[in-house]
């Protein structure tokens, strides 16, 4: 089994709910785990018995806050939870890292320790969407707010790298997010993306319009970090908002209206895990040198478990080499699958 690091004092939930996920994983046999941060914090979240088969590093220092300065954050990494836990992975103790804590601050520390894939421009935040018709890859989700063209087309590159070997999809679909399916619509940057996707040796689909992100048009959505997370964060609040009306007009329409809502909860009920956005765990950071998976700073046990199930399959099935192949020799490796 892989040794995961896990930033034990990142995110709003922590450090409770990121200890109750490790105890799972460990639990299941999913991964070894090692959590990064105050001892005593930490084994007062859980029994003895339930951290006997997890790993602790001892961290005093101030975690990293969600709120702070990702310059900042680097600059004193060494002395926080987050920043051992990815110079675990630098020093070849652990295989991959996990922190629910401040996206940017990750991924600077992340990419001063570990540096990028060889030919990789730039890293990318890959965020898996749950959708009806299955998940779908979403990248960038926000790292990178002015691309190139050739940035896009390495996320699409990485992209379908992560949805075939961690996704299991055997060939991802691979779309440019645009304002319309013809490849001459949008602006410069997606119809220059376009014209190097549809060379690229993936299985490009061409244009996908935001109202097909989540009718299955495609596996992997190429964007850059600005569009990318403008349309995560919207479906994010879409979502809230829409369970929270369902709530208050349920709530609001009598005994007959509550009675058929608690009729249609069984049959719902698939639909609703299918959604949840937990059982995939967190957001990879793709192009590094080791394995990095952001975690939403709300994230609770079930996602934190799911995100060292991901990182673990990451790890076993090479993705980091796999990557690596994709962008030094595309055409070798697409002939390769």
């Amino acid at each position: 089994m892989p040794r995961i690091a896990v930033d034990a004092m990142g995110g709003d939930n922590a450090p409770q709910e990121i200890v109750a996920g490790a105890v799972q994983a460990a639990r299941d046999g999913i991964a070894v785990v090692v959590l990064v941060g105050d001892r005593s914090a930490i084994e007062a979240c859980a029994d003895a018995k339930d951290l006997a088969g997890i790993e602790i590093v001892d961290v005093r220092g101030v975690p990293v806050a969600m709120d702070e300065h990702a310059a900042q954050a680097a600059r004193r990494a060494g002395e926080t939870s987050l920043g051992v836990a990815v110079n675990l992975v630098r020093d070849g103790k652990a295989a991959a890292v996990i922190s629910a804590g401040n996206t940017g601050a990750f991924h600077a520390i992340a990419l001063l320790s570990l540096g990028r894939i060889r030919g990789v421009k730039r890293p990318a935040i890959a965020t898996v969407l749950p959708a009806p018709a299955g998940p779908v890859l979403l990248l960038d989700a926000g790292a990178n707010v002015d691309c190139k063209p050739e940035y896009l087309l390495q996320f699409g590159l990485m992209g379908d790298a992560y949805a075939r070997t961690v996704m299991g999809i055997a060939r991802p679909r691979v779309g440019v997010l645009s304002i319309g399916e013809e490849a001459t619509k949008g602006n410069a940057l997606t119809v220059a993306a376009h014209a190097l996707l549809a060379k690229a040796p993936v299985r490009f689909v061409g244009n996908v319009e935001g109202k097909d992100i989540m009718s299955g048009g495609a596996d992997v959505v190429v964007a850059d970090g600005f569009v990318g997370n403008v349309v995560l964060k919207f479906g994010e609040g879409m979502i809230t908002q829409l369970f929270t009306l369902l709530r208050e007009s349920i709530m609001s329409s009598g005994i007959l209206g509550r009675l058929g809502a608690l009729l249609l909860s069984r049959a719902l009920r698939p639909l609703g895990e299918k959604l949840n956005w937990e059982r995939y765990g967190g957001a990879p950071l793709l192009g590094l040198q080791g394995i990095c998976i952001v975690t939403h700073g709300r994230a609770k046990a079930l996602a934190i478990r799911n995100s060292i199930q991901a990182a673990a399959v990451a790890v076993n099935r090479g993705l980091v080499t796999t990557i690596a192949d994709e962008i030094a020799n595309p055409r070798e490796s697409s002939l390769r699958r």
